[in-house]
Protein backbone atom coordinates (compact mmCIF):
# COMPACT_ATOMS: atom_id res chain seq x y z
CA UNK A 1 0.00 0.00 0.00
CA UNK A 2 1.39 3.39 -0.83
CA UNK A 3 -0.75 5.89 0.31
CA UNK A 4 0.15 9.62 0.34
CA UNK A 5 -1.84 12.04 2.09
CA UNK A 6 -1.45 15.71 0.51
CA UNK A 7 -2.37 19.42 1.85
CA UNK A 8 -2.46 22.61 0.32
CA UNK A 9 -3.83 25.58 1.50
CA UNK A 10 -2.39 28.63 -0.94
CA UNK A 11 -6.13 29.09 -2.21
CA UNK A 12 -8.37 27.62 -0.36
CA UNK A 13 -8.60 24.78 1.73
CA UNK A 14 -7.69 21.38 -0.26
CA UNK A 15 -7.04 17.44 1.17
CA UNK A 16 -6.82 14.42 -0.81
CA UNK A 17 -5.54 10.85 -0.34
CA UNK A 18 -3.95 8.79 -3.27
CA UNK A 19 -2.98 5.39 -3.33
CA UNK A 20 -1.06 4.21 -6.67
CA UNK A 21 -1.94 6.94 -8.73
CA UNK A 22 -5.89 6.33 -8.17
CA UNK A 23 -7.65 9.01 -5.67
CA UNK A 24 -8.99 7.28 -2.43
CA UNK A 25 -10.99 10.64 -0.84
CA UNK A 26 -10.46 14.42 -1.03
CA UNK A 27 -12.12 17.59 0.64
CA UNK A 28 -12.02 20.93 -1.15
CA UNK A 29 -13.47 24.07 0.68
CA UNK A 30 -12.44 27.36 -1.79
CA UNK A 31 -12.74 29.31 1.42
CA UNK A 32 -9.68 31.28 1.59
CA UNK A 33 -9.71 33.22 4.64
CA UNK A 34 -10.78 30.21 6.96
CA UNK A 35 -7.93 27.43 6.69
CA UNK A 36 -7.39 27.35 10.14
CA UNK A 37 -10.72 26.92 10.96
CA UNK A 38 -10.94 24.22 8.59
CA UNK A 39 -7.70 22.27 8.24
CA UNK A 40 -8.41 19.44 10.89
CA UNK A 41 -12.35 18.60 9.83
CA UNK A 42 -10.73 18.57 6.61
CA UNK A 43 -8.11 15.77 7.17
CA UNK A 44 -10.70 13.84 9.31
CA UNK A 45 -13.15 13.66 6.96
CA UNK A 46 -10.47 12.15 3.65
CA UNK A 47 -9.53 9.90 6.21
CA UNK A 48 -13.50 8.54 7.05
CA UNK A 49 -14.23 8.55 3.85
CA UNK A 50 -11.21 6.24 2.67
CA UNK A 51 -11.18 4.52 5.94
CA UNK A 52 -7.97 4.62 6.05
CA UNK A 53 -6.24 4.76 9.71
CA UNK A 54 -3.15 7.11 10.14
CA UNK A 55 -0.85 4.43 10.59
CA UNK A 56 -1.40 3.65 6.87
CA UNK A 57 -0.42 6.55 5.25
CA UNK A 58 3.33 6.27 4.12
CA UNK A 59 3.95 9.88 3.56
CA UNK A 60 2.40 13.56 3.38
CA UNK A 61 2.84 16.29 0.90
CA UNK A 62 2.17 19.43 1.71
CA UNK A 63 1.91 22.33 -0.79
CA UNK A 64 4.50 25.21 -0.62
CA UNK A 65 3.12 27.89 -2.72
CA UNK A 66 3.80 30.41 -3.84
CA UNK A 67 0.51 32.26 -1.98
CA UNK A 68 0.26 34.61 0.86
CA UNK A 69 1.63 34.67 3.68
CA UNK A 70 -1.12 33.13 6.45
CA UNK A 71 -3.06 30.70 4.41
CA UNK A 72 -0.18 29.32 3.36
CA UNK A 73 1.47 28.13 6.69
CA UNK A 74 -1.73 26.91 7.88
CA UNK A 75 -1.39 23.70 5.67
CA UNK A 76 2.49 23.42 6.12
CA UNK A 77 1.51 23.05 9.72
CA UNK A 78 -0.86 20.76 10.15
CA UNK A 79 1.24 18.46 7.50
CA UNK A 80 4.67 18.59 9.30
CA UNK A 81 2.54 17.83 12.63
CA UNK A 82 0.80 14.75 10.57
CA UNK A 83 4.26 13.29 9.80
CA UNK A 84 5.70 13.58 12.80
CA UNK A 85 2.78 12.46 15.03
CA UNK A 86 2.77 9.26 12.40
CA UNK A 87 6.22 9.22 12.26
CA UNK A 88 6.02 9.00 8.36
CA UNK A 89 7.78 10.97 5.46
CA UNK A 90 7.09 14.74 5.12
CA UNK A 91 7.50 16.39 1.09
CA UNK A 92 6.87 19.54 -0.05
CA UNK A 93 5.69 20.41 -3.69
CA UNK A 94 5.58 23.67 -5.76
CA UNK A 95 1.12 24.02 -5.63
CA UNK A 96 1.87 25.89 -9.26
CA UNK A 97 3.79 22.48 -10.81
CA UNK A 98 0.04 20.69 -9.43
CA UNK A 99 -1.90 22.96 -11.69
CA UNK A 100 0.70 21.99 -14.61
CA UNK A 101 0.09 18.02 -14.03
CA UNK A 102 -3.45 18.39 -14.39
CA UNK A 103 -3.28 20.82 -17.49
CA UNK A 104 -0.40 19.35 -19.16
CA UNK A 105 -1.53 15.99 -20.69
CA UNK A 106 -4.10 17.56 -22.65
CA UNK A 107 -1.74 20.16 -24.70
CA UNK A 108 0.97 20.32 -26.64
CA UNK A 109 3.55 22.74 -25.17
CA UNK A 110 7.27 23.06 -25.34
CA UNK A 111 10.35 25.27 -24.65
CA UNK A 112 9.92 27.67 -27.55
CA UNK A 113 5.29 27.13 -26.55
CA UNK A 114 5.52 27.00 -22.89
CA UNK A 115 2.15 26.87 -20.92
CA UNK A 116 1.52 29.81 -18.77
CA UNK A 117 0.19 29.18 -15.19
CA UNK A 118 -1.03 31.97 -13.05
CA UNK A 119 -3.03 31.91 -9.60
CA UNK A 120 -4.50 34.75 -7.47
CA UNK A 121 -1.32 36.80 -5.33
CA UNK A 122 -4.39 39.86 -4.34
CA UNK A 123 -2.70 43.03 -4.05
CA UNK A 124 -3.80 43.50 -7.75
CA UNK A 125 -0.88 40.81 -8.50
CA UNK A 126 -0.68 37.50 -9.63
CA UNK A 127 1.96 33.97 -8.93
CA UNK A 128 2.92 32.35 -12.46
CA UNK A 129 5.31 29.90 -13.84
CA UNK A 130 6.00 28.68 -17.22
CA UNK A 131 6.07 24.85 -18.30
CA UNK A 132 7.15 23.36 -21.63
CA UNK A 133 5.62 19.70 -21.01
CA UNK A 134 5.96 16.78 -18.95
CA UNK A 135 9.24 14.37 -18.53
CA UNK A 136 9.28 10.60 -18.88
CA UNK A 137 7.97 10.16 -15.56
CA UNK A 138 5.03 12.39 -15.71
CA UNK A 139 6.68 15.14 -13.96
CA UNK A 140 5.95 18.65 -15.02
CA UNK A 141 9.27 20.56 -16.48
CA UNK A 142 8.94 24.00 -15.30
CA UNK A 143 11.18 26.43 -17.39
CA UNK A 144 10.61 29.28 -15.39
CA UNK A 145 9.46 30.89 -12.17
CA UNK A 146 7.83 30.40 -9.77
CA UNK A 147 7.42 34.80 -9.66
CA UNK A 148 4.97 37.41 -8.48
CA UNK A 149 3.60 40.33 -10.72
CA UNK A 150 1.56 42.44 -11.66
CA UNK A 151 -0.85 41.08 -14.50
CA UNK A 152 0.93 44.26 -17.03
CA UNK A 153 4.75 43.75 -15.75
CA UNK A 154 3.80 39.78 -16.38
CA UNK A 155 2.93 40.59 -20.16
CA UNK A 156 5.88 42.74 -20.96
CA UNK A 157 7.84 40.15 -19.29
CA UNK A 158 6.49 37.78 -21.62
CA UNK A 159 6.41 39.69 -24.72
CA UNK A 160 8.80 38.09 -26.77
CA UNK A 161 7.57 34.46 -25.32
CA UNK A 162 5.16 32.37 -27.45
CA UNK A 163 3.24 31.44 -24.66
CA UNK A 164 0.47 28.68 -25.48
CA UNK A 165 -3.06 30.39 -25.89
CA UNK A 166 -4.53 28.71 -23.00
CA UNK A 167 -3.18 30.53 -19.64
CA UNK A 168 -4.60 28.17 -17.00
CA UNK A 169 -5.89 29.75 -13.69
CA UNK A 170 -7.39 26.25 -12.20
CA UNK A 171 -7.51 26.26 -7.96
CA UNK A 172 -4.84 24.09 -6.65
CA UNK A 173 -6.20 20.61 -5.90
CA UNK A 174 -4.40 17.98 -3.26
CA UNK A 175 -5.51 14.87 -5.09
CA UNK A 176 -2.93 16.68 -8.22
CA UNK A 177 -0.18 17.31 -5.46
CA UNK A 178 -0.52 13.75 -4.27
CA UNK A 179 0.20 12.71 -7.78
CA UNK A 180 2.63 15.01 -8.25
CA UNK A 181 4.11 13.33 -5.41
CA UNK A 182 4.09 10.21 -6.79
CA UNK A 183 5.79 11.23 -10.42
CA UNK A 184 8.38 12.91 -8.54
CA UNK A 185 9.12 9.72 -6.25
CA UNK A 186 9.24 7.78 -9.68
CA UNK A 187 11.86 10.69 -10.72
CA UNK A 188 13.58 10.55 -7.76
CA UNK A 189 12.93 13.97 -7.68
CA UNK A 190 10.91 14.90 -4.73
CA UNK A 191 12.32 17.26 -1.62
CA UNK A 192 11.99 17.22 1.87
CA UNK A 193 11.74 21.24 1.60
CA UNK A 194 8.49 22.68 2.98
CA UNK A 195 9.81 26.05 3.03
CA UNK A 196 6.93 28.55 1.95
CA UNK A 197 7.22 30.03 -1.06
CA UNK A 198 6.20 33.56 -0.34
CA UNK A 199 7.94 35.43 -3.01
CA UNK A 200 7.47 38.77 -1.22
CA UNK A 201 7.24 40.34 2.27
CA UNK A 202 4.28 39.28 4.65
CA UNK A 203 1.90 41.55 5.13
CA UNK A 204 1.93 42.02 8.87
CA UNK A 205 4.59 44.04 9.78
CA UNK A 206 6.30 45.12 13.31
CA UNK A 207 5.99 48.59 14.33
CA UNK A 208 8.16 50.96 14.05
CA UNK A 209 10.01 52.23 16.87
CA UNK A 210 9.28 55.62 18.12
CA UNK A 211 11.89 58.35 17.82
CA UNK A 212 12.39 60.91 20.35
CA UNK A 213 10.43 61.45 23.76
CA UNK A 214 6.84 63.13 23.50
CA UNK A 215 6.85 66.58 24.13
CA UNK A 216 4.61 67.24 27.16
CA UNK A 217 2.24 70.14 27.32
Amino acid sequence: MSLILAIDTSSGTSVALVENGQLRAEHNVDDTMKHAELIGAAIQDVLAQAFVHPSQIMAVVAGRGPAPFTGLRVGIAAATMFAAGCGIKLYGAVSLDAIALAALPDLEVSKNVPLLVTTDARRKEVYWALYSGLDENGVPVRVDGPGVMKPAELEEYLLDRNVHPLTTELPVSAANLALLAEAQLRAGTITDDVSALYLRAADAVEPKARIGKAVSG
